[in-house]
């Protein structure tokens, strides 16, 4: 468990303290349920009062948890015949971009999504989820092949944002995001994105140009992370917590302003909990979303995107 996770410390100690009793009890035969009964009703009620009560710095945690399920273990659970296509045809292959071909409910799919590791090996591979430009190269030409065949196209968001070493600048990575974004929008065939976890920055907006977007509930989706917020406004990246609250990046924040359509509820303490039961959650919501949008003309398509980002903010027209 991560020491930043303090508001979880509760829960964890009693849970231990749950699990040093059963193994008296076991070891030495001793009959403790009364005891382990009252402690477990305690625990269910800490987590019903921690969970319900969630500060926006708490869900910035469980949306960095390192055992939060990754793009590769949705795909694993929705999906079936997954097949991962690799490179831009340009510069190479980057791992912090996955995609591919698979059947949802026996359709075929396009799939694309942010993939960071779990073990330090697998991060350094994957590069902490942080795509190069490759790695939206990759992804629009995935997306272009999927509009060629009139593949509908799910993309798993799931970043702290685009890598920004010399080597991405380099390569043109401002130039790979803007034309993601363009591409995107001119699509003719239904895209949805979901936030699994972080959604920083332009990194994630490379993947989120879509019809619907939707959020886990424990995710996050921002400009910029809170210790980058806090330290460019009050120069002390220790201020990540009042940060976060002042950016307005949860889900329930963003549904309310009208940029995201819904918001995917996560079992109490986070998606790492039960994979299993938050893949059906999701699945849930991408074949409500498919169903209304695969009636669409792909004119019909277009608008619906562009209707609705224009909607998206308040602005004021002079008349000249």
């Amino acid at each position: 468990m991560s020491k930043s996770m303090t508001f979880e410390e509760p829960i964890v100690k009693l849970r231990e303290k749950i699990a040093e009793l059963k193994e008296i009890a076991n070891n030495a035969d001793v009959n403790m349920s009364d005891e382990i009964e009252t402690l477990e009703n305690r625990l269910r009620q800490l987590e019903e009062k921690i969970y319900s009560n969630m500060e926006p710095w708490d869900r910035v945690q469980v949306a960095r948890h390192p055992e939060r399920p990754t793009s590769l273990d949705y795909i694993q659970e929705l999906f079936t015949d997954f097949i991962e296509l690799h490179g831009d045809r340009y510069y190479g292959d980057d791992h912090a971009i996955i995609g591919g071909i698979a059947f949802f409910d026996d359709k075929p799919i396009t799939v694309i999504g942010h993939q960071r590791g779990k073990t330090t090996k697998e991060n350094i591979r994957r590069n902490f989820g942080m795509p190069h430009p490759e790695g939206y190269r990759k992804a629009l030409r995935l997306m272009k092949q999927a509009e060629k065949f009139g593949r509908p196209i799910l993309c798993f968001i799931d970043t702290k944002g685009a890598y920004p070493g010399k080597a991405a600048e380099e390569r043109g990575q401002s130039e790979a995001i803007a034309n993601n974004l363009f591409e995107m929008a001119g699509l003719k065939v239904p895209v949805i994105s979901i936030v699994i976890g972080e959604g920083g920055s332009g990194g994630a907006l490379g993947l989120g140009v879509s019809n619907r977007i939707y959020m886990l509930e424990n995710s996050t989706y921002s400009v910029i992370s809170p210790e980058g917020a806090a330290s460019i406004l009050w120069k002390d990246a220790t201020l990540a917590k009042q940060a976060a609250e002042a950016m307005k990046i949860t889900s329930y924040d963003l549904k309310s302003m009208g940029i995201i359509d819904g918001i995917i509820p996560e079992i109490a303490g986070g998606a790492h909990k039960d994979i299993k039961a938050q893949a059906l959650s999701i699945k849930k919501c991408i074949t409500e979303s498919f169903e209304s949008l695969t009636s669409l003309t792909e004119k019909e398509l277009i608008d619906d995107r562009y209707n609705k980002y224009r909607a998206i903010g308040e602005f004021l027209e002079l008349e000249v």
